[in-house]
């Protein structure tokens, strides 16, 4: 359509022009001129009018774009300063949540304390709202009803960037970058960071890949996107150095979520028996499938269909019967019936 509208626009100008040499009323020098002046034009409009078209075609984007960056926050409006503690209490009262969009909430009247230096562990089926009960308490979400409590103080009177550094958080879909090794385990402070805690942190976390293979050492790059001679890490070795993130920034509440889904048995076993070491004197959420992984941790929360059902140590909910003692039962199964084959 473009090409015979071109065509048509300097047929009809020539046409003009050819009449008017044969006129005598122009020159042929002044022909080559306005043949010039014509195609320069002609040239200049199309430009002008693909433009036109290519921001009508993409103006929905760019009032979305404008809609983003428009929207308030609520989310940084604390200005408070946190508690002068070690330690903190973090609390849910009566906390539903629902997705924007949604009809119905994902979480539902949720009452959950966490006290300070308590290992806590929240099991359920995929679904339930485990995950969205940590994004709660990470203020990457705001709850739709009721409050979160930080030493019983609503968390968000509190500055967002200082509230947001008392959390270690591994979550399942973590992402690693195509940086050194040291600057994915230190990030923003690896200017400062030492080669001797990087290196610790990546020991602590089960990191087992010969310092000594790697081409550069910690400066070795994550990846081979910008550096040839870098290394691609295997699904459990990245899911050590996320962990190696989290314990590098040794801040007093560790949040994990799956953090061994990658990791083979051995390595996981390993994990397991050294948690304790691993967390120290911090405050810990852990987030798991393998319920057998449960057992290390101080109180287990089993979560359903968005809501709290029950709350106790390993050995009281298996004597109660209930909807954990039958997980486990299934999990057990399981391992039970490969045995016997």
């Amino acid at each position: 359509m473009e090409s015979a509208s071109t065509f048509l626009q300097q047929g009809i100008s020539y046409a003009y022009l050819i009449r008017q040499v044969i006129l005598g009323s122009i020159t042929i020098g002044s022909f080559t001129m306005y043949i010039s002046a014509v195609t320069a034009f002609t040239g200049a409009m199309r430009d002008i009018l693909s433009k036109l078209v290519a921001i009508r075609q993409f103006r929905p984007y760019y009032e979305a774009a404008r809609e983003y960056f428009d929207m308030k926050t609520t989310l940084r409006l604390g200005s408070g300063e946190l508690p002068r503690r070690q330690q903190h209490t973090l609390e849910m009262r009566d906390v539903s949540f629902r997705y924007s969009g949604q009809s119905h909430d994902v979480l539902r009247h949720i009452n959950l304390f966490w006290k300070e230096g308590e290992r806590l562990s929240l099991v359920g089926e995929n679904g339930s709202g485990k995950t969205t009960i940590v994004k709660l308490l990470t203020r990457l979400y705001d709850p739709t009803q009721g409050a979160i409590y930080l030493d019983g103080v609503d968390i968000r009177t509190f500055d967002y960037d200082a509230y947001m550094g008392l959390f270690s958080v591994v979550f399942q879909d973590f992402s690693l970058f195509s940086f050194s090794l040291k600057e994915n385990v230190s990030l923003a402070q690896s200017d400062t960071a030492s080669d001797a805690d990087v290196l610790s942190a990546l020991q602590r976390s089960g990191f087992t890949v010969d310092m000594e293979k790697l081409s550069r050492g910690l400066n070795t790059s994550v990846y081979k996107q910008f550096d040839k001679t870098g290394f691609e890490p295997s699904g459990g070795e990245a899911q050590q150095i996320a962990l190696a993130r989290a314990l590098y920034k040794n801040a007093p509440m560790v949040i994990l979520d799956e953090p061994t889904s990658a990791l083979d048995p051995k390595a996981e076993y390993r994990m397991y028996h050294s948690f304790n070491d691993l967390i120290q004197n911090k405050s810990a959420l852990y987030i798991s499938h393998r319920l057998a992984s449960c057992r290390f941790c101080d109180r287990i929360i089993v979560v359903s269909h968005g809501q709290i059902i029950e709350e106790g140590r390993h050995d009281d909910l298996m004597r109660r019967d209930g909807h954990y003692a039958k997980l486990y039962a299934m999990q057990a199964g399981l391992y039970k019936d490969s045995e016997a084959k």
